[in-house]
């Protein structure tokens, strides 16, 4: 088997862009739509915005490489990043790593991207752990760094990185590679173009012991956002674990060759996916304010405490709707208030309800 970095070219990616054009001129068509509906959104609802995008970042960039977190711990982590009051449950090493990382990454679109800030990424997104023996530093084990799956005994090799004696000066000519390749370099990308390349191109290297995958996506966004010349505001990778599968099945075939016109064409879909769902986001965030708006007198403490739990999941809600189980864990209160307020939630246009006896489900009614 050849990989990508054996071959005689590397690295010299090598892709047509004609027929995915229409995907590169919606990013900088979305990306100034976002900008605009941002730009209505008050600062306080921006704030919402603003954590609400990294902590489904962190979470999803996790949950792509089967760690699961607690919503709560992660975004309460982010809050105390950025000094703002935080009264969530406290995160574990993991959780705190994560969040240091996504909020460095948000900060981050002005510094150079160096050995120096991804050996601080891979710090803090390896906090806590004991397992690994090159921690802040490339990988340095003379075995060979591989991607396996199947049985101990019939190990499947999905991919091989250059071994560890190479990875330095690998990761040298990456640098020069994204330097190079900047809006301000001398062989500027389409930002999309340069952020699929820049993740092919990381973990085609795989300088990491662990956590490549992570710190690929980052540096995903942040070619994205040193296109555009401020943060992008979206959460690529929650755009990439609706299909997890897909992603992983690209990158594979994709690493045995220097022809990557599909990867970057699932790529640039997949921004923009990502850049609809953030302005999906801003929407949801001023519906928010206006359904409170005009309901806040009428609500009475429970309500409102149940509205805002229920808007601390998102775009997607509760899974399956909220439920009557949900309203009495949530409020503590008893069965038969929990159902005089949810049906009081319903008569005044907050919530629309689905089903009947213990089928019966309640969602946000925007439409009011």
């Amino acid at each position: 088997m050849t990989w990508n970095w054996e071959t005689k070219d590397w690295p010299n990616f090598t892709f047509e862009l004609s027929f995915m054009q229409a995907e590169l001129d919606k990013f900088f068509i979305l990306a100034g739509e976002l900008l605009g509906v941002s730009k209505v959104v008050s600062d306080e609802d921006k704030q919402i915005l603003m954590l609400e995008i990294i902590t489904n970042e962190a979470l999803k960039t996790s949950e792509i490489e089967g760690e699961i977190f607690n919503r709560e711990s992660v975004q309460s982590s982010i809050q105390r990043h950025f000094g703002l009051k935080s009264e969530g449950k406290k995160p574990n090493p993991a959780e705190f790593g994560i969040a240091e990382m996504m909020v460095d990454l948000y900060r981050s679109i002005d510094k150079s991207l160096s050995h120096e800030l991804l050996f601080s990424w891979h710090s803090m997104l390896t906090n806590g752990r004991r397992d690994l023996v090159d921690i802040g530093r490339y990988r340095s084990s003379p075995e060979p760094m591989q991607v396996v799956s199947g049985h101990l005994g019939r190990p499947i090799v999905h991919f091989e990185g250059p071994p560890s004696s190479a990875v330095f000066g690998e990761m040298e000519k990456f640098m020069n590679w994204f330097r190079e390749t900047s809006k301000s370099g001398s062989k500027p990308l389409h930002p999309v173009v340069r952020a699929g390349i820049a993740h092919l191109y990381f973990v085609s290297i795989h300088p990491f012991e662990d956590g490549n995958g992570r710190i690929a996506r980052a540096i995903a966004e942040k070619a994205l956002s040193e296109g555009l010349g401020y943060p992008s505001l979206i959460s690529l990778s929650q755009s990439i674990e609706k299909s997890k599968k897909y992603y992983y099945s690209s990158l594979e075939k994709n690493n045995k060759h220097l022809e990557i016109t599909d990867w970057l064409g699932y790529f640039a879909n997949t921004v923009v996916q990502a850049q609809k769902r953030s302005i999906a986001l801003v929407e949801f965030v001023l519906a928010k304010t206006r359904l409170y708006d005009g309901l806040n007198p009428k609500l009475n403490d429970r309500q409102r405490k149940v509205l805002e739990r229920v808007f601390r999941e998102g775009l997607d809600g509760f899974q399956g709707g909220l439920g009557l189980k949900n309203y009495l864990t949530i409020t503590g209160t008893s069965r038969a208030t929990a159902t005089r307020d949810l049906q009081e939630l319903v008569e005044m246009g907050a919530l629309y309800k689905t089903g009947e006896l213990k089928s019966t489900r309640y969602f946000l009614n925007f439409k009011n």
